[in-house]
């Protein structure tokens, strides 16, 4: 029985965050039927969470969340709108490809405190991984108890559900982090095969800044959170998932290109 494992589509990898509002829905397709071909040896042992790329990252921007340009009823419409926007075209691929989705909103299930989760109804996720469904998940807006309003990324979803889940038959063990490069690159451009945590969290002040619109953070801010499961006893792999297969490779545990991040030796 393969490890309950967690997959992250970035943003970049399943938009077009260059551009506004568009998916790259062949790429996308094709990242659905990859999980399909793996999927009966998983079934209730895999979550995938998604990106907000061109949608809920140009969303934040236009009403300026940060800046507080709009007031918070309609800032909270417009970027929930399009983060679910992006989340069904997500779910339709994975329902074509024929996968027993269970759609899970961190805005309807969360409440934060400076953009970390204070509350958190994980329940249903636990339920339809039990069931055998597959949960689908994101990055979105929440309500947030100091800020009023806050974006909780999919890296931050991630790690409060592994929180969750710790402990019970469906504990996470490790994470595939897809996105639309080879990983983590070193200083001549060559892909990092591994990276100690420590390593890993040298990089994160020196990895170049994403492309487009982006208000979580990008890869630094996925090399933070790495680190901090790695610490819980996760191992992460960082691939790209624009290369047909490499996504169907990893899930099947074949030796793919990538950056990976060992776990911390002193976990159980």
């Amino acid at each position: 029985m393969p490890p309950m494992t967690f997959v992250k589509w970035g943003g970049s990898l399943i938009t077009d965050k260059i551009g506004r509002f568009s998916v790259r829905t062949a790429v996308l397709k094709r990242l659905a039927r990859e999980v399909a071909r793996a999927w009966p040896a998983y079934q209730g042992r895999l979550l995938i969470g998604h990106g907000s790329g061109s949608f809920g990252h140009v969303a934040a921007h236009d009403v300026g969340l940060d800046r507080h340009d709009t007031p918070p009823a309609a800032a909270l419409s417009r970027v929930q709108d399009a983060v679910a926007t992006l989340h069904r075209h997500v779910v339709q691929a994975l329902r074509e490809a024929d996968l027993p989705v269970f759609s899970w909103a961190p805005s309807s299930a969360f409440v934060t405190t400076h953009g970390t989760p204070a509350a958190c109804s994980a329940a249903p996720v636990q339920h339809a991984l039990s069931a055998g469904a597959l949960p689908v998940t994101y990055g979105d807006i929440t309500l947030d108890t100091a800020d009023g309003l806050a974006i909780c990324s999919t890296e931050t979803v991630f790690r409060t559900l592994v929180d969750a889940l710790s402990g019970t038959p469906r504990a996470p063990e490790r994470v595939l982090w897809c996105g639309n490069t080879n990983g983590v690159y070193d200083d001549s451009g060559t892909p990092i095969d591994m990276l100690t945590i420590r390593e890993a969290r040298a990089m994160i002040n020196v990895v170049d800044a994403p492309d487009g619109t982006d208000v979580t953070g990008g890869m630094a801010h996925r090399l933070e959170v790495a680190c901090a499961l790695a610490d819980q006893g996760l191992n992460s792999l960082l691939l790209n998932g624009d290369a047909p297969g490499r996504l169907l490779g990893a899930l099947r545990h074949n030796a793919v290109p990538g950056t990976r991040i060992p776990r911390a030796t002193n976990t159980a």
